[in-house]
């Protein structure tokens, strides 16, 4: 496609966004929906030719790139201290429920699939994790939200994209792509263990650290003020590029990263009521180092800059998966297989937990439904490709992850305004 054809197609794409984004609020669509079917429309069109397999790896970087931004913008959402018991669940949910789809899917992948073991735990893991990146309908709408509904899905989705990768790993080295060591050893103590834990650790002395001198430098000689884009940047690159280095999972440092960079507003800020910054263009040079509202002006601005580079990052992915959609040929078995994993296998691994948790039935079901799958498995998609997974099985898996994704948007873009409008109704 001419860059000029892209130029135009982009421009007025965001224009109309714009102008129709009070109308696409009211309405039982989604942006990730138009964003899909234009990419689709000009996937097919030729304007855009893109190959899972032969792409893979550029593919791979931009997913990733997506992931990590979303990522960290869920952390920042999230204001309560993990001794809160509003964390339990996103736990058991990113943990045990995990854990139980990934065996669901990957059960039915080698059964019905017909997939060897390894490739159907990839598949599982794959399509396991919930995606930050378009789920923001149903995540928290502000830092001091507490709906235990919103709070749940947010933290969810914040960690479960990295809890995916264990399996994975596990998946690779079923297939002998990956060492395991003797009866697993590898895998627990480094894949398990050491990288979760390790990713962990890494976001959460970065945020916190770099968090402190910013507040301290702001409050006690008006320094480091401004370039708040450059510290979200910042902050995601650094927490992410140690975690690889000492080979931890990245995902989980940008998610601990963003979470601690919100504990240090919260402890330094005090009362909310009192603190909390909405507007970030309001007075800058006074807020930024004002010595009670420095705290909440830094994770404001964080925060509002990283959900603008969320809206690219979700219209740019989406794009590009309508696109590699065009090049799939629907078959019955993954349309179908997509809609027992939103309908059974789901509902099957996380309404237990949530009623166990102490949610109401309203409120499970639609932590049930509201599992939707996008960018975060399309980067897992991708990464098992570069691996060096076999052409024919990752064929057969991307055909059916990305059947899983278009469906999970339509359908969850669909309902997910009525279906939320009804619980705020029913809250109130």
């Amino acid at each position: 496609m001419e860059f000029a054809r892209w130029y135009v197609l982009i421009g007025l794409l965001l224009i109309l966004l714009v102008i129709a984004s009070g109308t696409l609020r009211r309405l039982p669509i989604s942006t990730a929906m138009l964003y899909l079917a234009l990419g689709w429309v000009v996937g097919t069109l030729g304007w855009i030719a893109l190959d899972p397999l032969e792409h893979g790896r550029i593919l791979e970087v931009a997913t990733e790139i997506a992931v990590i931004v979303s990522l960290f913008a869920a952390g920042l959402k999230l204001r309560r201290p993990l001794r809160s018991r509003l964390w339990r669940l996103p736990v058991l949910l990113a943990s045990l429920s995990m854990l139980l789809t990934v065996t669901l899917i990957a059960g039915l992948g080698w059964a019905w699939l017909g997939l060897p073991l390894g490739a159907a735990i990839i598949l599982g893991a794959v399509l396991a994790p919930t995606d930050p990146v378009l789920a923001a309908e149903v995540q928290v709408e502000h830092p001091n939200d507490v709906d235990r509904l919103r709070f749940t899905l947010t933290g969810e989705a914040g960690m479960n994209d990295g809890t995916a990768f264990p399996f994975v790993m596990l998946g690779l080295g079923l297939l002998g792509l990956h060492e395991l060591g003797d009866n697993g050893w590898r895998w627990v103590a480094i894949d398990l263990v050491w990288a979760c834990a390790a990713g962990l650790g890494v976001g959460t002395l970065l945020g916190a650290g770099v968090g402190r001198l910013i507040v301290y430098l702001r409050r006690r000689r008006r320094e480091a003020v401004g370039y708040d884009d450059f510290l979200a940047i910042g902050l995601i690159a650094a927490s992410y590029g140690i975690a690889l280095t000492i080979h931890a999972y990245g995902f989980l440092a940008v998610f601990a990263a963003g979470l601690a960079l919100r504990g240090v507003e919260r402890e330094l800020s005090g009362d909310p009521e009192k603190t909390e910054v909405t507007n970030v263009d309001a007075a800058e040079s006074e807020m930024a180092s004002h010595p009670h509202r420095a705290p909440g002006f830094m994770a404001a601005a964080v925060l509002q800059f990283d959900e603008h580079l969320e809206r690219l990052c979700e219209l740019s992915l989406m794009l590009v998966a309508g696109a590699l959609l065009s090049t799939v040929q629907p078959s019955l078995s993954s349309a179908a297989f997509a809609l027992v994993l939103l309908l059974v296998l789901r509902p099957l691994a996380v309404a237990p937990v949530c009623l166990a948790g102490g949610m109401n039935r309203h409120q499970a079901a639609l932590v049930s439904w509201f599992g939707l799958r996008g960018i975060g498995s399309l980067y897992y998609l991708f990464f098992a490709v570069g691996k060096g997974l076999d052409g024919t099985v990752a064929r057969l898996i991307a055909d059916v992850v990305l059947v899983a994704i278009a469906a999970s948007v339509v359908l969850h873009g669909i309902s997910v305004t009525p279906l939320m409008r009804r619980y705020e109704q029913a809250r109130t």
